[in-house]
């Protein structure tokens, strides 16, 4: 088992990463002194997992109250109308300030059971167990959560950290090739971000990951947990350098409301908006064309779209003004100075436009 913390101070929690790591719920509530728990999920996870984890619970505390709440499967769910589908939950459930909700799921469970827990009496404990190989890379990781509405992504939410994270690889074998796909969009943005070294290494390894190698996938796991847990350390608010993590995102955001949530899988869109970000970069003469070839390689080489084309390049300019990361209506995008580094910077319009007609938009 591989144990690494999250340091925020009296916030600090563990992120645990290894085969087993679901029966450590157990261990977990008792170090939370938990009274009742309230296990989130989706109608695909639970399934498969939620008895395993209530088992797990009832052999630590055969008296403690435990609970579980399904949520339909998908992005388009991931909104105000199902998060009051929790807080019903928690209200049946009896929750108590002293309650914990956990998450077991991917990004979409996990930032709606986030978001529920930092409301209900205002703000209680909760679990990430996270059940895809993007959530347990990320989302999991770090404290975001949200939800979406009709304007944008992710446009409430709170910061509210996990009281720790259970990362067992082994889940990822129920996934299919799409979804393990969408999760090493957002593998690969560590390396493209901040770490050439990392890029040279997932160049190298990439069949293996996509077969699910134990060996090579826990180790890209718990490198990219740790890289989060550096950033999150340094900057939890996002107010400079966990930014950068956006890197794709401000294209990617702008696929999945133009397409539709759920139409494109959210790290497939981010894979093609990483792209667009190497385009925009190469246009403003941060970096070369053979830096964008080795970019849509790379992407290729996950199993993820290059393009995502038939989009208006003036509609998704306005979507991107309404994307959260948009201060005083300017649209800040995340680019690559190199191979391994990376700036946030505005940008301005027709130069973002040109690298959306490049791409393919209209």
């Amino acid at each position: 088992m591989i144990r690494i913390n999250v340091e925020l101070g009296e916030r600090s929690y563990p992120i645990h990463i290894g085969q087993g790591a679901l029966e450590e719920v157990g261990k977990e509530l008792a170090r939370l002194n938990a009274t009742r728990v309230l296990v989130v999920t989706n109608t695909t996870v639970g399934p498969m997992y939620a008895g395993r984890i209530l088992k797990n619970i009832q052999a630590a505390f055969p008296n403690m109250p435990a609970a579980v709440v399904e949520l339909p499967d998908g992005e388009c769910y991931k909104d105000l109308e199902h998060i009051q589908t929790i807080l019903d939950a928690a209200v049946r459930c009896g929750l108590d300030r002293k309650s914990v909700m956990i998450a077991l799921g991917g990004g979409v469970v996990g930032d709606m059971t986030g978001f529920a827990a930092s409301m209900w009496m205002r703000g209680i404990s909760f679990i990430q167990i996270p059940t895809t190989l993007l959530a347990q890379v990320d989302s999991s990781v770090g404290g975001k959560t949200g939800v979406n509405l009709p304007a944008g992504k992710n446009l409430i939410g709170a910061f509210h950290q996990p009281k720790s994270v259970l990362i067992d690889p082994d889940v990822l074998k129920t996934l299919d090739p799409r979804q393990i796909s969408a999760g090493l969009a957002e593998v690969i943005k560590y390396g493209f971000l901040g770490d050439c070294q990392f890029v040279q290494s997932l160049e190298e390894r990439m069949p293996q990951l996509r077969a699910l190698d134990p060996a090579a996938i826990s180790d890209v796991v718990a490198h990219c947990c740790r890289m989060k847990a550096r950033i999150v350390k340094l900057d939890e608010r996002e107010a400079g350098e966990r930014a950068k993590l956006n890197l794709g995102h401000t294209f990617g955001h702008a696929i999945e409301k133009a397409t539709g949530y759920g139409v494109w899988l959210h790290g497939e869109a981010v894979a093609a908006g990483t792209v667009m970000a190497a385009v925009l970069s190469r246009r403003l003469g941060y970096i070369s064309e053979d830096d964008v070839v080795r970019v849509r390689r790379l992407v290729k080489a996950c199993g993820l779209p290059e393009v995502i084309a038939n989009i208006n390049a003036q509609e998704a300019w306005l979507l991107m003004q309404g994307d959260k990361k948009t201060l005083g209506g300017i649209v800040r995008f995340v680019l690559m100075h190199s191979i391994g580094e990376s700036v946030i910077e505005s940008v301005d319009k027709q130069a973002a436009v040109d690298a959306m007609h490049e791409c393919g938009w209209s």
